[in-house]
Formats: C-alpha cells, sequence, structure tokens
C-alpha cells in the first residue's frame, strides 16, 4: 500500500506544483483550497491522504474505499478522510464539479477538543458519498462558486468566510441523512460499545510493514478500556449482537482484504503487520472465517 500522501505530495501530482511552493498553513491555521474537478486525472491513486476532501462530483465513476466500492452514477456529494483509504475511477470522460480540500486545524482551532472523527460525515466506516438531487445540486454548485471566488479575492478574513462555506457544505450532506443514523444510543453499554469500536477502527488502516497492531485480542482491548473483558463482552452483545472477538476478527479480516487486494505486499508482511507472529497462523485465521486462503483471493485479483 502507498504511504499517506501529504498535501505537498498532492500538490505536486495533481497540480503539478513545487511542493516547496505550498504554505501549511495558509489560512493562518491550518490549510484550505478549492478547485474545479476538470483537470483532476481520470484515475487516483488507492492510499490514505494526511488531509480531508470535500467533492461535488458531477460525472460517472467508481469509488473504491476501505474494502467496499460503489458505482457513482448520478450527482454526489463525496467526504473523504484520512483514516479512510480510497481512489477514483472515473468512467464518464466528461468530470465537472468541484472539490476543497482542508486539514483538521482549518476546521477546529487548536484550543477545541472536538474533531472532525467526530463528525457521522468523516466517522471511519460509514458511507462516504450522498447522491444529491436537482435542487441539492444547484444549491451546493453555489456554494462551490462561492468558495472559489472567495479564494481568489484580498478580503482580510476571507478564510473566516470560507470555514463558514464548508460548515454549510457539511450541513448540507447531514440534513441527507436518515434520521436513524442521527440518533445515538445512550447508557452505559452503548457508551462502552462506542469506545470500543473507535478504539478497535483507529488501528487501521495499516499503512506500513514496519508495525503491527497493538491491540489484538479481547483482553487488550478491555485493558486500554480500563474495564474488565466480561463486562466489555456483555457491553457489546448487548449493543450489536456480537462478542468482542467476533468484532475484532471481521476487522482484521476486512483489513486483510483490502491488503490483498489493493497492496503489492507479500502474504508475510501483510501477516505481520495484521498481528500474526507467523504467516501459517494467518492463513488458518483467514481460512477459517472466509473459507478461502490469502493466496486465492490474491490471485483473483490479479
Amino acid at each position: 500500500m502507498e504511504p499517506i500522501e501529504t498535501i505537498q505530495q498532492f500538490y505536486a501530482r495533481v497540480r503539478k506544483t513545487d511542493a516547496e511552493d505550498i504554505p501549511l498553513n495558509n489560512a493562518g491555521s491550518g490549510h484550505f483550497n478549492v478547485f474545479p474537478r476538470d483537470t483532476c486525472y481520470r484515475a487516483t491513486p488507492y492510499g490514505r491522504r494526511d488531509f480531508y476532501k470535500v467533492s461535488l462530483i458531477l460525472g460517472t465513476g467508481k469509488l473504491h474505499y476501505a474494502d467496499k466500492w460503489v458505482e457513482l452514477d448520478r450527482p454526489s456529494l463525496l467526504f473523504s478522510n484520512p483514516m479512510m483509504p480510497y481512489s477514483w475511477e472515473s468512467v464518464s470522460t466528461e468530470q465537472k464539479g468541484w472539490y476543497c480540500l482542508f486539514t483538521e486545524a482549518f476546521v477546529h482551532p487548536m484550543e477545541r477538543k472536538e474533531t472532525l472523527q467526530d463528525s457521522p460525515l468523516f466517522k471511519v466506516g460509514g458511507m462516504p458519498a450522498f447522491f444529491v438531487d436537482e435542487r441539492q445540486q444547484g444549491e451546493i454548485a453555489h456554494i462551490f462558486l462561492k468558495m472559489t471566488e472567495e479564494m481568489a479575492s484580498d478580503y482580510a478574513h476571507k478564510f473566516d468566510l470560507l470555514r463558514n462555506y464548508l460548515h454549510l457544505l457539511i450541513h448540507q450532506a447531514m440534513k441527507m441523512q436518515p434520521s436513524d443514523h442521527a440518533e445515538r444510543l445512550i447508557g452505559a453499554a452503548a457508551r462502552i460499545a462506542q469506545q470500543f469500536l473507535d478504539l478497535l477502527e483507529r488501528q487501521f488502516p495499516v499503512d506500513t510493514t514496519e508495525t503491527e497492531l497493538q491491540l489484538k485480542t479481547a483482553n487488550d482491548f478491555a485493558e486500554k478500556l480500563s474495564v474488565h473483558v466480561n463486562h466489555l463482552n456483555r457491553a457489546l452483545k448487548e449493543v450489536t449482537g456480537k462478542t468482542t472477538t467476533e468484532h475484532i476478527s471481521a476487522r482484521v479480516i476486512k483489513e486483510a482484504m483490502a491488503l490483498l487486494r489493493h497492496s503489492d505486499w507479500n502474504i508475510s508482511q501483510i501477516a505481520y503487520g495484521l498481528g500474526f507472529e507467523y504467516p501459517a497462523y494467518f492463513n488458518i485465521f483467514f481460512k477459517k472465517h472466509t473459507g478461502l486462503t490469502p493466496l486465492q483471493v490474491r490471485s483473483v485479483v490479479v
């Protein structure tokens, strides 16, 4: 899998600009920029970026993210975050729309505690794309046009205004979410379950073969959350219907599938990156949960 792409590398690749010329704090706090999509490449490399991105996609294509893919066959609003690897493969020749990229520091000043990862739009494992109708497309396009206009202005407080435009985009998408997505579980069991799931997701995606997963067992997670392993297991079973081990195994399999399909790592490297001491242990685990060997999945991709 490719290393995490930085903002400088993004500009060098997409805008063909010398990375040394790109100020990381062009907004005073953090970084922000907006571009039309008609200059984008027809395909982007699969991997993670160290910045957030919101795109209005006018054109058809395939979005590959985590171990899934979805066909965007009509106008869509796409949210991409640093925790989720993704790539874009255009289908239609014409690719229109806009995209803006920004850092966490641009949206939330350092003194504030909330993060974009708390937002349902950027939550790891969530669906990052929303289909928009003609009215929504017009409203979102208008916001991007105002962003583009403001970015080119010399107004002293333009980044404050751009931050507000970005929040408008976020609220447009939040209104599109089904109401059941907005409802949050309450109670001690739900809080523990959510803390576990967040902790589990933060270990992924696996980006390098130099390190391995730190939390691999139910006991590891219980110790990190300062609860007894039986209490953690009961909470998860009550809220999700699955045990701690089932959640861990499913997430490891999901990551293994992504690495087998999208990386050039060999089986031993994938096994080590996912916390297995020996490739043989990984092979047994993988076949138990999928019915296939890692090599069989790799050969289908190739």
